[in-house]
């Protein structure tokens, strides 16, 4: 027989095969997250080379997992983006507990699918437990009963879906297509909603036409007048308001809407409203952050995601709804094979989503929540609130940064502005790009008030402050190294030997 036909003949890996990699995979993983801050947070590999390293055929015989690890140091690591690294700083910086890997081990050791209360017992019971935790924590009123998603485009889908079948329009059973007797269903948000929502509005057959983007005012909130006055409008136009989303957190600069003053609109119309504080929410734990939730008590349904900002692995996104009859009465569909004579006793997660298997990953979010306990919860999270303002008063106190946009939370949004620069928008996309292509760290941008915005967001479970004071000497640094400050400059885009955009300066020498 081939010596290479490691696998047996039948069965799974053998029992001391398996203990002796899966001991040697923790001590991989303990050494990945010690030894996290010597690797380069951006992957430093060109488009395609992992591609090009991969066999193009599967094996024909099987091979000895030893050199499957080996290949994950020599293969994967090197395209590996570092989401774990403390100074990954861009779009919302998210990042794993070690407890949190343990959960995920055991959720897919036991690989249950949690269609029904009894296929999966502990998945189905645990869920409910931990989103009643996490409820406490959050400050939310009991009436509010939480099922787990995968993310908050998905969570927010399902809202806007629940939303149309409160509607009354039979959608349902009649579909969309096909009938002149439906008005267009109305969906409102603000200019700075995130793209899911207008996803949602695709694929719920709403289309985008039917999405409103209401005007925000100077700290990016929503305007509640603009929102009324819109609602009015469409009102009178024969065209149906159904659900408004207003954000806590929003992607690009984590501005706040006024969801008390938007509740009490929908409370004059009869509108859904849905909060999305996927980003944000779990900021709610904190005592001094709950002013910013006033009116979540008053909403019909909210989607938080603690993989985002509370240390659990993605994925994991929790929609609260103040009555998930109305998420059960849209999705509940019973095929004969599926019923079982417990149906009026139990709660069943399939009812409640287009899914019928779902993860147990309610696991991971207990194992979180029981290590670190919501006092440890707390204290992390507060302090990378902590660590945001610290950044930002630098900012606010360099006469070549200025901050555009306040900061609630751990999000900071900023930009260069050295006198003499005659294109601002290119000397910060430049500064960016030479700053995550050197591997040191990883910022991200948006555009606030037409202004190329930098975004340096806090969030890694191992940071620390000489992680936040790294990145200010990296933008000081490289500033000071390619743009003069007392001449006008100007920059030509091109780009990188990744195909990412840069900016070159006319008189740099810079290569």
């Amino acid at each position: 027989m081939d010596e290479r036909h490691i696998s047996p003949a039948l069965g799974d890996m053998p029992g001391e095969d398996f203990r002796k990699f899966g001991y040697e995979i923790v001590d991989r993983i303990a050494d990945y997250f010690e030894q996290i801050d010597t690797l380069p947070v951006l992957s430093q590999v060109e488009p395609g080379w992992l591609e090009g390293e991969l066999p193009t055929a599967p094996p024909e015989i099987g091979e000895d997992f030893a050199d499957v690890l080996s290949d994950v140091d020599k293969l994967i690591l090197p395209a590996v983006t570092h989401w774990n690294h403390p100074n990954f700083h861009g779009l919302f910086s998210t990042s794993t507990s070690s407890v949190g890997v343990f959960g995920e081990m055991f959720a897919a050791a036991f690989d249950m699918k949690a269609m029904l209360w009894r296929t999966a017992p502990a998945s189905t019971e645990v869920e409910d437990v931990v989103l009643d935790w996490l409820r406490q924590m959050m400050g939310l009123p009991d009436h509010f009963e939480g099922i787990i998603y995968d993310t908050a485009s998905v969570s927010t889908m399902h809202a806007i879906a629940a939303a149309r079948e409160r509607a009354g329009l039979n959608v349902r059973e009649l579909g969309m297509s096909g009938r002149g007797d439906l008005p267009l269903m109305c969906v409102y948000t603000s200019e700075h909603v995130h793209s899911s929502i207008d996803k949602a509005c695709i694929t719920l057959g709403l289309g985008t036409r039917s999405l409103r983007k209401i005007a925000v005012n100077e700290r990016f909130e929503m305007i509640p007048e603009a929102l009324a006055e819109a609602i009015e409008e469409d009102i009178e136009a024969g065209q149906l308001p159904i659900c408004v989303i207003p954000t806590i957190g929003t992607t690009s600069s984590s501005s706040v809407d006024p969801v008390d003053a938007i509740a009490d609109i929908c409370a004059k119309h009869g509108i859904w409203l849905h909060v999305d504080t996927a980003y944000a929410g779990s900021a709610a734990i904190l005592p001094e952050m709950q002013h910013y939730f006033k009116g979540c008590e008053r909403a019909d349904s909210i989607v938080t995601n603690p993989h985002k900002w509370m240390f659990t692995p993605f994925d994991l996104s929790v929609l609260y709804c103040r009555d998930l009859g109305d998420l059960k009465q849209a999705f509940s569909l019973i095929p004969e094979y599926l019923k079982t004579n417990d149906e009026s006793t139990v709660k069943n997660g399939m009812d409640y989503g287009i899914q019928l298997g779902r993860r147990f990953r309610a696991l991971k979010l207990w194992f979180v929540i029981r290590y670190f306990g919501r006092e440890g919860l707390i204290s992390r999270i507060r302090e990378h609130c902590r660590l945001a303002r610290m950044f930002a008063s630098w900012v606010e106190d360099s006469p070549d940064f200025e901050l555009l946009a306040p900061v609630p939370f751990a999000l900071v949004c900023f930009r260069a502005c050295p006198a003499g620069v005659n294109d601002l928008d290119a000397l910060n996309e430049r500064l960016m790009n030479e700053i995550n292509a050197s591997g040191e760290a990883y910022l991200s941008h948006t555009k606030l008030d037409g202004k190329f915005t930098l975004r340096l967001s806090v969030g890694s479970v191992r940071v620390e402050e000489r992680h936040i004071d790294k990145v200010w000497k990296l933008l000081q640094q490289t500033l000071d190294r390619y743009w003069p400050r007392d001449q006008d400059a100007s920059f030509e885009r091109s780009k990188d030997s990744f195909g990412r955009p840069t900016i070159r300066f006319d008189s740099d020498e810079y290569e």
